[in-house]
């Protein structure tokens, strides 16, 4: 079966990213996909929600199954199916946007054709909401269906890791699994040799983990998480002094923890507490 709505190609337009087709195939063991080299000037994303399906890249057959997405660029090959005997359910955007190519390249998405999603919900819905509204209305309100295909776009860039063997996926999953516990222990003393140890990998390599799938370091998160904190407490607890925020974020030195809150907010404690003067509600 078959849903999908099709948009036309507005060339002139204000907007970062427009949607060319949004649609979803399921129980179709017959859908089948090959584009030639410069066949489709636009951006799409494919991801399955069950079944089974292949993606075929420099000659190389992948099996792809519930989580499993592609990207493609513009003008590339493409070439991908469904199983018969397992047909995929599988949804899709085919997108466009002059400043797209530039913005995805510089986050890496080149790089890979083939992703594993993290968590699935989040980019059913933003998928669904997208194909509702290009349905009930066209393209008729254009910064609504703009603000919807951004949506999923985030959706997607910020919830896939590069599919990989399954040794790679597994340490890229005990990473991703150390994250809560990292952030709830921020505050705490940070040592690196532990946290290698939970990962059960050497520090070297929990470092070079640890950036490729946050694109941040061990030591930049923790600062993100204890900046986080201090600034509810700022907000919160009007009665504690900066010195007394400064220690319960994980920093003996209010000097440096100022240094650290300006370099990353861009004012210091003071003057961030100055812009609130009323207690934050909850």
């Amino acid at each position: 079966m078959l849903r999908q709505y099709l948009l036309p190609t507005l060339n002139n337009n204000e907007y970062m990213v427009l949607p060319e087709s949004i649609g979803w195939y399921w129980d179709e063991p017959e859908h089948q996909v090959d584009r030639k080299v410069g066949t489709l000037n636009n951006f799409s994303i494919h991801f399955i929600v069950s079944g089974t399906g292949y993606i075929e890249i420099d000659g190389k057959q992948f099996t792809l199954k519930r989580g499993d997405a592609f990207l493609y660029f513009p003008m590339q090959e493409q070439r991908y199916y469904s199983s018969h005997q397992d047909p995929w359910n599988i949804r899709w955007v085919h997108f466009y946007g002059s400043v797209l190519h530039p913005f995805l390249s510089e986050k890496g998405f080149y790089r890979h054709s083939l992703w594993n999603i993290q968590h699935m919900k989040p980019l059913e819905k933003a998928h669904e909401q997208l194909l509702l509204e290009a349905e009930k209305n066209s393209f008729l309100y254009l910064s609504r269906l703009s603000t919807l295909t951004y949506t999923f776009l985030m959706e997607f860039l910020t919830n896939v890791v590069p599919r990989t063997s399954d040794r790679k996926q597994e340490l890229d999953n005990r990473i991703q699994g150390l994250l809560p516990m990292m952030q709830s222990k921020a505050c705490e003393p940070f040592e690196l040799d532990y946290w290698a140890e939970q990962a059960g990998v050497s520090t070297y390599y929990f470092c070079r983990l640890f950036k490729r799938d946050t694109q941040m370091t061990p030591m930049e998160f923790i600062t993100l998480c204890r900046l986080q904190l201090s600034k509810q407490l700022l907000l919160d607890h009007k009665e504690m002094t900066i010195k007394e925020i400064a220690l319960k974020a994980g920093y003996p030195s209010i000097s440096y923890f100022n240094k650290r809150f300006l370099k990353h907010e861009g004012m210091t404690p003071t003057n961030y507490r100055e812009l609130y003067p009323f207690k934050s509600q909850k």
